[in-house]
């Protein structure tokens, strides 16, 4: 195995974690994910013996090369590295590290500047879809200060739009893998949705929560009955969403809602799938979101949903909001899906191991 690779280090989102060309790692999947293991210093709690920041947000990896599918710039592969586990998950795909493929992959001579915006289109290699990443790209370099502020990240970034196509059952097969807005499991009414990131929404009073918890809360001993009630639920509803046994996955994710606070459509509390989410993740937003406009569903009778065909339905959360655009057509079907991101690059070098 080798024992080191060049690297990236990136802020994507509200997440962080090294980005690598694809011919920088091993070719073999079981050699990568061993090196990547090490890379991050799993399985280990506090990961002190390597980059990983004790936290499923920062253990993450993104693989990236040049496209040969036409019409599209770069391959993305999305790893996620467990902390305290030795597992490399590619179950699923992040839209916060999605953030950072577009100016990693100018960067690194994958994609040419066209002039003070450069659009990348993005394979996401988990999935089978595409997200197409606006970078600003004045004089040719990538730019990452602006005054574009997302919650959960301090300061203020240049903005990174994310518009993303063909993403329903983008892991299940079908946006409502069941085919039902509503299947009941362990007792509690629940939407099982895949539009970008496969999840499990229920009401957050079902499971005896309020959906206004802080992470602190979700994770303390207090809510233990709680997320056992959650992972039985998940772990029943695996093989209904077509993904199997689900017990050593990190999908699908858990999200609780309730009726918003703050002014937006509806407020979440996600597991991913058993630490608490800090916010929420892209794809589980735009997920959580979709399901508010599916008729009976358990987000739709606490969601606050605007009128209109184009509709901007902000994902409340612990750290604050994610604004998500959805379009829709006649029969209210969700055709396409926008939101904005920010990233920056943190260090650019040699990774050892």
């Amino acid at each position: 195995m080798a024992n080191s690779a060049p690297v990236m280090w990136m802020r994507g989102g509200t997440s962080k974690g090294g980005y690598f060309l694809a011919g920088d790692l091993p070719a073999d999947p079981g050699t990568r994910d061993a090196f990547l293991l090490s890379v991050m210093g799993s399985p280990d709690p506090r990961q002190i013996d390597g980059m990983g920041g004790a936290d499923p947000l920062t253990s993450k990896v993104a693989v990236v090369r040049k496209s040969d599918r036409e019409g599209i710039d770069v391959d993305y592969l999305f790893l996620q590295v467990f902390v305290d586990q030795a597992i490399v998950s590619d179950a699923q795909n992040c839209g916060n590290i999605l953030a950072g493929i577009g100016p990693f992959a100018i960067e690194r001579g994958l994609v040419s500047p066209t002039g003070d915006e450069t659009n990348v289109s993005i394979y996401m290699e988990n999935t089978g879809q595409v997200a197409v990443a606006t970078v600003e790209t004045p004089g040719g370099v990538v730019n990452y200060k602006g005054d574009a502020r997302i919650d959960g990240v301090p300061g203020a970034h240049a903005p990174i739009p994310l518009e993303f196509r063909d993403t329903a059952g983008s892991s299940c097969g079908a946006l409502l893998p069941t085919g039902n807005p509503v299947d009941v499991i362990e007792g509690v009414p629940c939407t099982l949705i895949d539009n970008g990131m496969p999840c499990i929404v229920f009401k957050a009073e079902d499971v005896g929560a309020t959906g206004y918890e802080s992470r602190e809360e979700l994770e303390g001993d207090g809510f233990a009955p709680i997320r056992q009630k959650i992972e039985a639920i998940r772990l029943a509803a695996g093989p209904l969403m077509n993904l199997g046994d689900v017990k050593a996955k990190s999908v699908p994710k858990m999200t609780l809602v309730a009726p918003p606070r703050n002014g937006g459509a509806v407020t979440t509390r996600v597991f991913i799938p058993h630490r608490a989410h800090a916010s929420i993740g892209v794809l589980g937003a735009v997920t959580a979101a979709t399901a508010c406009l599916v008729e009976g569903s358990p987000a739709s009778e606490v969601a606050v949903i605007p009128e209109g065909r184009r509709k901007t339905l902000s994902i409340e959360h612990p750290s604050g909001e994610m604004s998500c655009v959805l379009e829709v057509d006649e029969g209210g079907n969700v055709v396409s899906s926008a939101l904005l991101r920010t990233a920056r690059k943190l260090m650019d070098g040699t990774v050892y191991v």
